[in-house]
């Protein structure tokens, strides 16, 4: 059984290191002063479709990401680890979009690719930490959603049985497809990126970037289809321009506050029972646990 597969990915800012200029007076992240990483979480989606490739060959993975031209670096991320291809969806008219116009937009990308089985994703990016972006996909499409998926157990017969990781335990669950699966970041990890693949594709270019090269390197892209990564407009899509961006998103950041926790005062203790429990008592009464 072969499956088309699309795995949602975002290429996000490196919370790690959010400083004073994260952030534009318009309220939107300012990206070109953080650097960029694979989404954490969408490398758990990775590697679960990547094992439902393995498992039923003939399989394509397609990776669809929403961001600026520079987005397709986790496209050839995801490639040198197994997947087929990607798909950028990049436009100035999508910028500053929350999480309603993100899903809408993503949406109609996923209509416009057509014939799919199942739709794979993060739980949630490190940039916002919602967790709305998938299910939200999954209502616009309206097709069923299973989140906080650990593992994909099987994938048969027009249904996924998928092993999900929540607060209280573990719950096994099934879907009809196509639908919608969340990954938490406690799944398996994305495998490494393959050598062979790296060599293959490591010259692969979306539009954007084929532009800048000189003319033999374009001629080289040109001559080798497999180099050639998509990109794809709102207008492409079909998004109405009401419902992407900024005019699409009713949520508004209003301000980013790096905080960093230092200590006041310290305290030494010797190897002292009636000293360690005077402390919890201490630690208690001032809610710092308990």
């Amino acid at each position: 059984m072969s499956l088309n597969i699309i795995v949602l990915a975002k290429q996000v800012p490196d919370t790690r290191n959010v400083g004073k200029d994260a952030m534009k007076e318009d309220g939107t992240i300012n990206r070109a002063a953080l650097p960029a990483i694979f989404n954490p979480e969408d490398l758990n989606a990775l590697e679960q479709a990547l094992r439902l490739k393995d498992a039923n060959p003939g399989s394509t993975v397609t990776l669809l990401t929403m961001g600026l031209p520079r987005a397709s670096e986790i496209i050839r991320e995801a490639i040198f680890r197994g997947a087929d291809g990607g798909i950028v969806l990049t436009d100035r008219a999508l910028g500053g979009a929350d999480t309603l116009a993100t899903s809408y937009s993503l949406a109609q990308a996923v209509k416009k690719f057509g014939n799919y089985d199942i739709i794979l994703g993060g739980r949630q990016a490190i940039d916002g930490d919602t967790a709305q972006v998938g299910p939200q996909i999954a209502e616009k499409l309206g097709i069923p959603q299973v989140t906080y998926a650990e593992e994909i157990l099987d994938l048969s017969n027009g249904t996924v049985t998928v092993k999900r990781r929540l607060e209280s335990g573990v719950e096994t669950v099934k879907a009809p497809l196509p639908c919608v699966v969340t990954v938490n970041g406690s799944a398996a990890e994305c495998r490494p990126r393959n050598a062979k693949r790296l060599m293959r594709y490591k010259r692969a270019v979306s539009p954007s970037e084929k532009a800048k090269l000189s003319e033999s390197e374009q001629a080289f892209v040109d001559a080798h289809p497999y180099l050639q990564l998509q990109e794809w407009s709102a207008a492409y899509v079909d998004a109405d321009p009401e419902q992407i961006g900024l005019p699409g998103s009713p949520t508004k950041v209003k301000a980013i506050e790096n905080v960093v926790f230092t200590a006041k005062e310290s305290r030494r203790m010797d190897n002292n029972d009636e000293q360690i429990e005077e402390l919890i008592k201490e630690l208690i009464a001032n809610h710092t646990i308990g």
